[in-house]
């Protein structure tokens, strides 16, 4: 954004954010900034070296800060500075939001914690996110992002070189979740510091985060300790107690995996009415009258030689071809894409709009939520340069002139040239 332009209108526009963060935790106000808030990064002398971590590096600058950082502006304080901590307190004074990303109890150890912020704002809302959040034996354990996938147990070592264990391609749960779940909780507080004028502190930790999003898995084994007197399984299968979460579909036959011409399909026609309707549309009604299977949740679980003929039949046809048929025959089939060959699916085409390079540097994708009739909202301003916004957010939203600057300056409060 221009220096002096006007922020652009979103559904947040009007919301201040104040945040310090380090590294993807930064992801809890990217939707923030997305919908039109102002977020205002304070970043030590050094910077965020989010700017340098990770992969891919985009003409000198990883896509995790050009992501999570992106529509953000940059102000560079000194909080161990008397002069930086004061003018921070400032920036507290004036915004409805303040974000500790980073290592739990990072700002009171700056004489900045949520007693002192309240002090010059009754109605602020702090957020911390941090790894295992501000309590427990592991709160201050140093850790990164798969640490919470694999302490909430959805990851787990596979064989690598030498056998030795290896980390899994997976999707990263806790470094994502947690910030979602945080916005989710930071705007339920402001909502409730305008209903009332009074703030409130939230935490959450990115390692809860991962266990609660993974909720079915770990409640159902929990479900399973009581005896089978009153807890069961689906009683399409007898009331066996199949393996908690995906892992009970290894075995599935009518809610499965299977070939096609040209990759692979996810056929998911369990309920009857689905198994009907594609059993006509491959006329092949002889598998529904000998396989017609129960009403509900029925995946034909073991059946090996339905298994096998539906390979056969699905191999015939290309998966595009396979998702017209389920569209035109009401039959639930789905693409199986990777990370490269989704940006080709026409579905995503349609509802996930790629923001280009020439806003943000690198591709990105928009925030997944829209207003009806509207395409999805993303800033057009990409992730700031370390202190690129210093000098206009202390005149545009402090109100100093440069003789204050100046002296500001002269006290360290924005750390050396």
């Amino acid at each position: 954004m221009v220096q002096g332009e006007p922020r652009p209108a979103g559904l947040l526009s009007g919301l201040r954010v104040v945040e310090c963060s380090m590294l993807g935790p930064a992801a809890v106000s990217t939707p923030l900034a997305d919908l039109g808030a102002d977020v205002i990064k304070v970043e030590p002398p050094g910077g965020d070296y989010v700017r340098h971590m990770s992969w891919p590096i985009v003409e000198g600058t990883s896509l995790l800060h050009l992501h999570v950082n992106r529509g953000k502006r940059s102000i560079v304080l000194d909080l161990t500075n008397e002069a930086g901590r004061e003018t921070f307190l400032e920036l507290v004074a004036v915004a409805d939001v303040v974000i500790e990303a980073m290592r739990p109890g990072g700002l009171a150890r700056r004489g900045l914690g949520y007693e002192r912020l309240r002090e010059v704002n009754p109605h602020i809302v702090m957020l911390s996110v941090s790894g295992y959040g501000l309590t427990g034996p592991y709160r201050d354990l140093p850790s990164h992002g798969i640490a919470y996938d694999a302490w909430a147990g959805t990851v787990a070592p596979v064989a690598g070189v030498d056998g030795m264990p290896s980390i899994p391609d997976h999707t990263s749960i806790g470094i994502t979740a947690g910030p979602l779940y945080g916005t989710a909780a930071l705007l339920a507080g402001v909502v409730q510091a305008q209903r009332t004028g009074q703030g409130c502190h939230l935490e959450v930790a990115q390692s809860d985060s991962a266990a609660a999003f993974d909720w079915l898995r770990s409640e159902t084994s929990r479900a399973y300790r009581r005896p089978g007197t009153e807890v069961t399984g689906n009683p399409t299968d007898g009331y066996e107690r199949r393996p908690p979460g995906t892992g009970g579909m290894a075995d599935g036959v009518r809610y499965q995996f299977y070939p096609s011409s040209d990759g692979h399909v996810l056929f998911m026609a369990s309920e009857r009415k689905f198994w009907k309707n594609f059993c006509s549309a491959v006329e092949r009604d002889d598998l529904f009258d000998a396989n017609p299977g129960a009403n509900l949740a029925d995946h034909a679980r073991g059946n090996l030689a339905l298994r096998r003929e539906l390979t056969t039949i699905f191999e015939q046809r290309t998966t595009a071809e396979w998702v017209e048929l389920g569209l035109a025959h009401d039959v639930p089939i789905g693409p199986v894409n990777t990370a490269e060959s989704i940006a080709e699916d026409p579905q995503f085409v349609d509802r996930m709009p790629w923001k280009p390079a020439s806003d943000l540097v690198a591709e990105q994708l928009p925030f997944p939520v829209r207003e009806v009739g509207h395409k999805p909202p993303v800033t057009s301003d990409p992730a700031p340069e370390l202190g690129a916004h210093s000098e206009s957010v202390l005149r545009e939203v402090l109100g100093y002139d440069a003789d204050r600057i100046a002296t500001l300056r002269s006290r360290g409060a924005l750390g050396s040239e």
